[in-house]
């Protein structure tokens, strides 16, 4: 019984060093947790004398893959499989690209390889482990399995997950790869660039358009446009400006909330990186997926030069924009550049002789995003449009008419009418109503 156990784990740690392209799979904290637990329990098994270090090796391993696997909640199924989507090797990169058709045959016939040897280790439980470590180490009991359902949200994962041929399943895999993509773009929705290179966000601001109220012909043609861009059709880049509060930011946020599963990435560049834009859109060009670079709160003084490399974007060099790639930036003026009286061209010494070149290029900056929508500010019916509609989403147990009348005390005590004031308010609301009188 013991050989034959043997024979199994050492049959398994032969697949698993036998993967071509889906090695890194196994390089996750997952992964190698269980290559190491394969390896203790062979090497207690394959021990002729019983050592006590040989089961304190093996059961230690066992508590570290147990650890791996209750510290992130999630089965080995699920981690396995949610590993295999996000890969990033030759053929997932590739075939974000082109047709399976056109793959080269060498390449199909290695990712099937490595998916049959993934599928087999998809198939090993917890329980079973947990029987092999007991019968490696001669315990009494079986160690405690982890045990939690699968849950596979993603359709690409319960194809895998439950097809009885992950091979077969090949071109759903690569359908996942043209729509999702590999690596932090397979991970994330939103990304920052940080120190150089693109930083995935765990936990992006969940807000829906269904949270939005007012400015409901804003929020259509934003959508619209980001639709055109989904489609690959031409899209604008987008200047957001108006007021403080009035959910510039927020309707940016809602477009990947909307459209994320449909393959649209948020990234978020800070008006000190816009410097690096170029390098952002060159790693995005050519990808499948669809990327907003999003520029919050946009403005610049006087000497500032870092604007014109957000104007190389918007218009291009001799290298196009990619049509994948759109920038939407939000701002409290409408002039993006601050120009002062001084600015204006006088006949003095020692002024620039066309300056009013300077001053018309300052002024025509915003001009450079196609689209342009403004928020003015809330007056008194839309302010309390918007209470009304966020009040209803918390279900706060007000009657309208004192709503109404403590909103616009709000507004006039704190922030002046606008949506930011109006949800500030039912924040405050809903506090108040759920502490104790």
């Amino acid at each position: 019984m013991t050989a034959t156990l043997l024979e199994t784990i050492q049959t398994l740690q032969r697949q698993a060093a036998s993967l071509l392209l889906y090695a890194s799979v196994l390089e996750t904290d997952a992964g190698q947790a269980f290559v190491s637990l394969l390896d203790a329990i062979a090497l207690t098994l394959h021990s002729e004398t019983k050592q006590p270090e040989c089961d304190r090796t093996c059961l230690q391993a066992y508590s570290r893959w147990f650890r791996c696997l209750a510290g992130q909640n999630a089965s080995w199924q699920t981690m396995l499989l949610q590993a295999t989507l996000q890969d990033e090797n030759p053929f997932s990169l590739q075939a974000q690209q082109r047709r399976l058709a056109t793959l080269p045959a060498s390449l199909v016939t290695a990712a099937q390889h490595d998916l049959q040897i993934l599928q087999q280790l998809h198939a090993i439980t917890s329980q079973q482990l947990s029987h092999w470590v007991q019968q490696a180490t001669q315990l009494p009991a079986a160690p405690v399995a982890w045990e939690l359902e699968v849950t596979d949200s993603e359709d690409a994962a319960h194809t895998l997950g439950f097809s009885p041929s992950w091979p077969e399943a090949l071109p759903a895999l690569v359908q996942h790869y043209r729509q999702q993509g590999t690596g932090v773009f397979a991970s994330y929705s939103a990304l920052r660039w940080h120190q150089g290179k693109l930083v995935g966000i765990p936990h992006p601001d969940p807000v829906q358009m269904a949270d939005l109220a007012g400015y409901a012909d804003q929020q259509q043609l934003l959508a619209q446009n980001t639709e055109a861009l989904l489609a690959g059709y031409p899209a604008l880049n987008v200047l957001l400006y108006g007021s403080r509060g009035s959910g510039k930011s927020s309707l940016i946020k809602a477009m990947r909330s909307r459209y994320c599963d449909r393959g649209l990435r948020l990234i978020e560049v800070a008006k000190s990186d816009l410097g690096d834009l170029s390098t952002i859109v060159e790693q995005l060009r050519g990808l499948p997926q669809c990327f907003i670079i999003f520029v919050d709160d946009l403005s610049f003084e006087d000497d500032d030069a870092t604007y014109k490399a957000l104007k190389v974007v918007l218009e291009g060099t001799l290298t196009p924009r990619p049509p994948n790639v759109v920038v939407y930036a939000t701002s409290n003026r409408r002039h993006l550049i601050r120009e002062f009286f001084g600015d204006r061209p006088r006949p003095r010494d020692q002024d620039e002789i066309h300056a009013w070149d300077t001053v018309q290029e300052k002024l025509s900056f915003c001009d450079r995003f196609g689209l342009t929508l403004t928020f003015e500010p809330a007056d008194q019916p839309t302010y309390l449009t918007i209470v009304r509609h966020l009040a209803e989403q918390a279900q706060i147990p007000l009657e309208p008419s004192e709503l109404e009348a403590r909103s616009l005390q709000w507004a006039t005590r704190h922030n002046g009418r606008s949506g930011r004031t109006a949800r500030q308010f039912i924040d405050f609301l809903r506090a108040e109503l759920q502490l104790p009188s």
